[in-house]
């Protein structure tokens, strides 16, 4: 998204993995770990989740792309060739081209790298600043709270293991939601004083807005709210869903796609649920033109 906003889609590729994770190692019989895999058009079994079950799935999806360079099957294995084992073998990875090995690959910590540090390498809205010296200790006091109970409080409720821990984390996910609706009920965006500049505080928060309705509200049981139903917040994801760049970053079929065939202990048999079409609802016009600068912090 943010390589979108700042124009440097001709400088840094992108190349897409398999929404469905599969085993990393087919091969081994030993080694039972599941994850993300690069598509490939000379696949052509049909995909199942990684208990055998669902689908079946396309083997290739023309959104999707091969590894570019050594042609690995797996992330894990791009992992491997950097000597990199001794965490998650996760998405998003910022890679060297020239050193051919991973830069980061910490969503926030790219984030502002993207933001900063390719400048004069963009081709539109190089001056565009998503985390201005200013106001970035607000910047960071807001995603101090949304962090833990909103991006990440989605999936302590998903994936809590017992009802004291999803209790716990949805009282907080629902508290944070109001919160939410009260402060863009009266400010444009989410940090800064007057709340009227966009900065990557909403960026970090629209990426999960986005699949709250479609996948956290039913699959990590989020159901206390919905973006649909607030007035403030659906009107928020519309204004930065139409912002140039950014619709096509978002892709509902993939994320659903994801969520619902990738986690066989959560959804045994990968049924995705239809929804009430999310994406269309954003594509509506905003009102939030229309809402006055605050005059202090909510």
């Amino acid at each position: 998204m943010v390589r979108a906003l700042k124009g440097l889609e001709d400088a840094i590729s992108v190349t897409v993995v398999h929404p469905t994770w599969q085993k990393t190692k087919p091969n081994d019989p030993n080694d039972m770990h599941t994850g993300w895999v690069f598509g490939s058009p000379d696949r052509n079994e049909p995909l199942r989740n990684t208990s055998g079950l669902g689908g079946p799935f396309a083997p290739y999806l023309p959104e999707t792309q091969p590894e570019p360079f050594y042609d690995s099957f797996s992330l894990r294995d791009l992992y491997e060739r950097c000597g990199d084992t001794g965490g998650k073998f996760t998405v998003p990875v910022l890679w060297d081209k020239q050193t051919m090995t991973i830069v980061n690959n910490e969503s926030s910590e790219i984030l502002r790298i993207l933001n900063s540090e390719f400048n004069d390498l963009a081709t539109r809205n190089r001056d565009l600043d998503l985390c201005p010296a200013d106001i970035k200790d607000d910047i960071d006091q807001v995603n101090s709270w949304v962090y833990p109970t909103i991006n990440n409080g989605v999936y302590r409720c998903g994936f809590a293991k017992t009802q004291s821990a999803y209790d716990e984390a949805i009282d907080e996910l629902t508290e944070s939601f109001d919160r939410l609706v009260s402060i863009l009920s009266k400010q444009r965006y989410i940090a800064g004083p007057n709340g009227d500049r966009f900065t990557e505080a909403d960026v970090r928060l629209f990426v999960t807005l986005l699949r709250f309705d479609e996948v956290y509200h039913t699959y990590f049981k989020t159901n206390t709210r919905m973006v649909s139903l607030s007035d403030a917040l659906l009107n928020y994801c519309r204004e930065i869903y139409q912002m140039p760049g950014v619709a096509a970053t978002c892709d509902m079929d993939h994320i659903k796609q994801h969520y619902y065939t990738s986690h066989p202990t959560l959804n045994t048999y990968s049924i995705m649920p239809r929804g009430a079409n999310f994406i269309k609802m954003l594509e509506e016009p905003h009102n939030r033109d229309t809402i006055q600068p605050a005059k202090t912090n909510v």
